[in-house]
């Protein structure tokens, strides 16, 4: 995973990643079995996929972040 800092002197974007980081510590990283998880990039891969294509967001009214993207780029295509 790449890391990637955040713009200095936006607080305000510390948040969204802090609750990035505590969905995946109880949706991805609970779940695995260190001891025999020895593909770990590709689980990942897998939760990512997961997470941006089918698992709805409470903070997008249900929809999932590509279905949300979408909506934007629908917008945008009219404007």
């Amino acid at each position: 995973m790449e890391h990637v800092y955040i713009k200095p002197g936006t607080p305000r974007l510390n948040g969204k990643v802090e609750r990035s980081h505590l969905t995946d510590k109880r949706e991805f990283y609970q779940l695995l079995e260190y001891k025999n998880d020895v593909d770990i990039e590709e689980k990942l891969k897998e939760w990512e996929n997961f997470y941006n294509f089918y698992r709805p967001h409470r903070s997008l009214q249900g929809k999932t972040p590509y279905q949300a993207l979408m909506d934007k780029v629908a917008l945008i295509k009219y404007v």
